[in-house]
């Protein structure tokens, strides 16, 4: 065998040697190259809830309140003369008879079981956020929850002459009341705004969507601020922050100050 074909073939090896080398190192590039893509594609599949979106608080469960047959018996059995003995604490900021003289804070009195359940469990959980309510909501057990809503449910909202309710309050342009009124009792089908007496009564009454025939006017206009804003966001199917999303500034304003005033549907 000549020199020359031994040279040839050690060549041909080193050539072959060189080009595997370069195959593996091919190999481990495309590998990683391919590990990244999957990383950064179950990066970008993540739900949309885990980030906020348009500036808006993340997605989440609005509320852990389920309307189930156990749910509905322990709010009908509750205790109203226990409810009365535990709602002596609520008397500061709700008024003794359940109508506030502050018109920004809620009127209790007459307001359903369900609705009024729901909200303390959702100031339990945190699904509905308040630095006042919270804590206090949260010294309540389900079952006191339970005895306040029948305590409320059953105070009468007829006026009395020695209560200093802030209810009702004047409208400040009565202009207003025709926006008010066609929100109120039609709606805005071209928005897919129903009306409100559709979920708040007389119409109909959704379960947990509390009667506003006898609400504070401040109240219910930084409520619809809040669901707008998304700040609030226990509405079970994101009834409310949609209808508030589609309001204007002077229709919200309209619709409150209307309900505030008591002239709202169902007053009497």
């Amino acid at each position: 065998m000549s020199f020359a074909s031994r040279d040839s073939r050690v060549r041909a090896a080193a050539w072959i040697g060189l080009v595997a080398g370069l195959c593996v190192i091919a190999l481990l590039l495309a590998e990683r190259n391919s590990s990244a893509q999957i990383s950064a594609n179950l990066s970008s599949a993540k739900p949309a809830s885990a980030n906020a979106v348009n500036g808006e608080p993340p997605l989440r469960i609005p509320s852990n309140v389920a309307w189930t047959e156990e749910t509905l018996k322990l709010v009908s059995r509750g205790d109203a003369f226990r409810g009365s003995l535990l709602g002596r604490r609520c008397n500061h900021c709700h008024g003794e008879e359940g109508f506030s003289s502050v018109a920004a804070f809620p009127n209790l009195a007459g307001m359903d079981r369900m609705s009024f359940w729901k909200q303390m469990q959702d100031f339990r959980s945190g699904k509905r956020s308040s630095p006042v309510m919270e804590p206090i909501a949260q010294g309540f057990s389900e079952r006191d929850a339970a005895d306040l809503a029948a305590y409320f449910a059953m105070l009468p909202t007829a006026s009395d002459p020695q209560d200093n309710r802030a209810f009702p309050q004047a409208m400040h342009d009565p202009a207003r009341a025709t926006m008010a009124i066609r929100l109120i009792i039609f709606g805005d089908g071209q928005r897919g705004i129903p009306p409100c007496q559709s979920c708040h009564g007389p119409v109909f009454y959704v379960k947990g969507a509390p009667p506003l025939a006898k609400q504070n006017g401040d109240y219910l206009e930084q409520q619809l601020e809040y669901f707008s804003s998304g700040f609030r966001s226990n509405d079970i199917n994101v009834r409310m922050r949609s209808v508030a999303r589609q309001l204007t500034a002077e229709e919200k304003t309209a619709v409150s100050e209307f309900y505030g005033a008591g002239l709202g549907p169902g007053v009497n």
